[in-house]
This record gives C-alpha cells, sequence and structure tokens, in this order.
C-alpha cells in the first residue's frame, strides 16, 4: 500500500511558458520536503547504488562533464555539479530521449538539520515539442513522469509510506491504487496549466488524455 492522497498532496507543481536563451521554452517545476538530511538527500540523487532503489539502474561516468544513461530511457551529459554546501546543492544535465533534447535541474535545500526540499525543474524548448502531442496532453505528458518519480524518491526516504519497487511501477499503475495516483498527479498538472493562463476545460482535457494514456485506459473498451 502506498498513501496516495498524502504523496500527491505534498507535491506542488507549477508550469509556465518563458524565454530562455532567446527561444520559447515550456518549463515545468516540482517540489517536495523530504524528512531527511541535505547530505542523504544529495547521496540519494547522486549515486548510481541509490538512483537505481527509487527510480532507474544508471551508467556512465557520473561526474561534471560526464554522460549517463538510464536503462531503457533518457541519458545526457552532466552540465553543472554543485556539491551541498551552506545548506544548498544543485546539479544539471540534458536530457535526451529519442532524438530530442530538454534540460533538468535539482535544487536542494536545507529546511532544518533533518530535512531537505528537492526542486525539479524541466526545460523543453517549444518548438521541439509536437504541436500534436502538446494539444493532447499538454504539461501533464512529461509532469506526471516525474510525479512517478518524486514518489519514488518520496517511499525511498521515508516521505511517504508505503513501498513501491521500480520494477513494479508499470503494473501498479493499472491497479486501483496506481490509478488513483495518476489520476490525481494529471489533474494537478490541469490546475497549474489552469493557473499558467490556459483554459481551465482545455487543461483538464489534456489532463483526462494524460490520465489515460498512462494507465492505459484509452485503449479499454
Amino acid at each position: 500500500m502506498v498513501d496516495v492522497p498524502t504523496q500527491l498532496q505534498s507535491v506542488t507543481r507549477t508550469y509556465r511558458l518563458e524565454e530562455r536563451d532567446g527561444r520559447s521554452a515550456h518549463v515545468q517545476s516540482l517540489e517536495q520536503a523530504y524528512p531527511a538530511a541535505l547530505a542523504d538527500v544529495w547521496d540519494a540523487v547522486t549515486t548510481a547504488e541509490r538512483i537505481q532503489r527509487w527510480f532507474l539502474p544508471i551508467s556512465g561516468d557520473l561526474r561534471l562533464g560526464g554522460r549517463y544513461q538510464f536503462e531503457g530511457n533518457a541519458g545526457g551529459e552532466i552540465l553543472t555539479c554543485e556539491p551541498p554546501e551552506d545548506g544548498a546543492a544543485e546539479y544539471s544535465v540534458t536530457w535526451e530521449m529519442m532524438g530530442g533534447v530538454s534540460w533538468l535541474t535539482i535544487r536542494l535545500a536545507a529546511d532544518g538539520e533533518e530535512s531537505t526540499r528537492v526542486e525539479l525543474e524541466h526545460v523543453s524548448n517549444t518548438a521541439d515539442i509536437p504541436a500534436e502531442m502538446w494539444e493532447t496532453f499538454g504539461p501533464g505528458a512529461t509532469g506526471v513522469g516525474w510525479d512517478g518519480g518524486l514518489l519514488g524518491l518520496a517511499l525511498h526516504l521515508g516521505a511517504t509510506q508505503g513501498s513501491l519497487a521500480p520494477s513494479e511501477a508499470e503494473a501498479w499503475g493499472g491497479t486501483e491504487e496506481g490509478r488513483s495516483f495518476y489520476r490525481g498527479a494529471a489533474d494537478g498538472w490541469a490546475v497549474a496549466h489552469t493557473a499558467s493562463g490556459e483554459d481551465a476545460e482545455v487543461a483538464q482535457q489534456r489532463a483526462d488524455a494524460t490520465y489515460d494514456f498512462y494507465t492505459g485506459t484509452d485503449q479499454e473498451g
């Protein structure tokens, strides 16, 4: 069992459209607090042995300028790396998948000795996202996936009660509990999309399509 309601309510989601390096970009961010010291959270999000326990197996040269590869998923280059100092830490990487490139930044901030706030920011150039994909799914297409990543980290660090191995996540999405998680996450991105200025009905339609995609309900009779 996973405490789905607590996890969904613990994540702050934002979406905005802005200019980055002279180009229009989709900027998504998720934030959550974890009951662990900064050094422990940094270790959990930067070392291969820890990452595979809550996300996916990872290989490569995990240092500044090196390249990484998640098994069956994205890879890229490590662009910046600032280990914990004065209560903060950060790294950024390219996120390369199916011929596309976007950018991921992970920011950590200590909130006392045994609590750390994590922000995940994902940036993609508007021109690189197929119009049909955006018009169908909106920010939930990638946002819901990142919600799943934060859930894994939350279970790993004890921010949310329950257990779910990364290898079980796909099958879990078809269970009642898993569907409630994806429903809530998709709706959360509809709220964030609406807050950015999108029509609420359009944002919800895209959230519904995202939910169907992640749970496979669009293939059911």
